[in-house]
């Protein structure tokens, strides 16, 4: 595979994506296809989850990593290679690296989660923290690049990369032979763009749709304009796909190929990470879970078998902590209330035994009595509870309300 500018912007085609896959035997696991009967019936079509929350280094980034640094000549990979990523990308070019005796060097912003850090470290890249966001981050590792000589690994905008990623699709038509839709999360393209080349060569009957964060979808305003697009200021707790202008090369993949791009809330990508814990018994991150959060935002309106790619699984444990509470909230599920009471020896024994007659699991109590805000004889408490439904919450609401307390929040 050649790797000069000029070729940068070459087509991706179903030879690259297969000898891509030769290139990556032995190196990168052929993950497993699950069938979800949940899901099926929520969606009304059998749904199968791919699994890359499984693959070494714990996503997809590690194919396409792989494949741009192989296809290195021998000067380049002495000169080393170069990456920034707050995550998923930065350990894929780590293990790649050390796999084909490369030296890697990471920029990473410093505020990354320190899991993410000590993989990338344990998987042999040399890590430098550099800026608060990701676009400091790689501006960085671009500037190291010009200045050493190290060869840039983007992650996603190059043909390597693509058709390194593409091999998820060959995989899902092995696996799958009679999908009717594959869903994909989408940050700057690189994974759905590769998806695409490989299936729709093979079946171009097979529908591709795509799936991107409300609050960073860089894609349906490009598609839009017939060129990438920028968008200020992506926000989405789904770091994963959280880009803010859709990468050239995959750009003009996606728009050939693509049958759709879809969006999802923070609410519903919180509850599709619930679901693939509770169900599926799959870790996933919030970007991983976004195909899922498509399937339950939309039931019914796309043609099965549908596969969902699940894109990964390194999600930090006190994210994974706060995004199950709040798709727990968002499913009716967790409750948290603050009223006032009288302040006397008793008050919370008694309301907590109005919960108790209700049946909501009390998770934690804060109980405050002196407060500027509060009375003499007041004292303020916060409530959170677990519960059963959004049937549940309104009972409790009404419960205490019949107890004569007042519910400020």
């Amino acid at each position: 595979m050649s790797n000069s500018t000029a070729d940068s912007l070459r087509r991706v085609t179903l030879d690259d994506v297969r000898g891509a896959q030769k290139v990556l035997s032995g190196v990168a696991r052929t993950t497993a296809m699950e069938g979800s009967r949940h899901l099926s019936q929520l969606v009304g079509a059998p749904v199968h989850l791919k699994c890359e929350n499984l693959q070494r280094t714990g996503s997809f980034k590690l194919r396409g990593a792989y494949v741009r640094i192989a296809g290195l000549l021998p000067e380049e990979r002495a000169a080393g290679v170069v990456a920034a990523s707050a995550g998923n990308h930065a350990q894929g070019v780590a293990l790649a690296s050390s796999l084909l005796g490369v030296h890697a060097t990471v920029f990473m912003p410093k505020g990354a989660p320190l899991p993410k850090i000590s993989a990338t470290r344990e998987y042999g890249a040399e890590v430098r923290l550099h800026g608060q966001v990701v676009d400091e981050t790689l501006a960085a590792a671009q500037e190291y690049a010009e200045r050493t000589g190290a060869v840039f690994i983007h992650p996603f905008d190059h043909p390597d990369v693509i058709a390194g990623q593409g091999t998820v699709g060959l995989e899902i038509l092995e696996q799958c032979p009679e999908v009717g839709t594959i869903v994909v999360g989408i940050g700057g393209g690189g994974l759905v763009a590769g998806v695409a080349v490989a299936v729709k060569a093979l079946r171009p009957d097979v529908r591709i749709v795509g799936v991107q964060a409300a609050g960073s979808a860089a894609y349906p305003p490009s598609l839009a304009a017939g060129r990438p697009v920028a968008i200020e200021n992506p926000a989405t707790m789904a770091d994963g796909i959280k880009v803010g202008r859709p990468g050239d090369v995959p750009f003009g993949i996606v728009t050939e190929l693509v049958d759709e791009v879809r969006t999802v809330s923070e609410d519903q990508l919180s509850a599709a990470l619930l679901l693939c814990l509770e169900r599926a018994k799959l870790v996933v991150e919030p970007a991983g879970a976004s195909p899922v959060a498509a399937l339950l935002g939309a039931p019914g309106t796309l043609p099965g078998p549908v596969v969902a790619v699940l894109s990964g699984g390194n999600v930090d444990p006190v994210l994974l902590q706060r995004v199950l509470r709040h798709g727990m909230a968002a499913q009716g599920r967790y409750l948290a209330v603050r009223l006032r009471l009288t302040d006397r020896p008793g008050a919370l024994a008694t309301l907590l035994g109005v919960l108790s007659v209700v049946d909501a699991n009390v998770l934690d109590v804060s109980h405050v009595r002196t407060d500027p805000r509060l009375g003499l004889t007041e004292a303020e408490v916060e409530l959170h509870l677990e519960t059963k439904g959004p049937a549940h919450c309104a009972e409790v609401g009404h419960a205490l309300r019949e107890a004569g307390y007042t519910v400020i929040g």
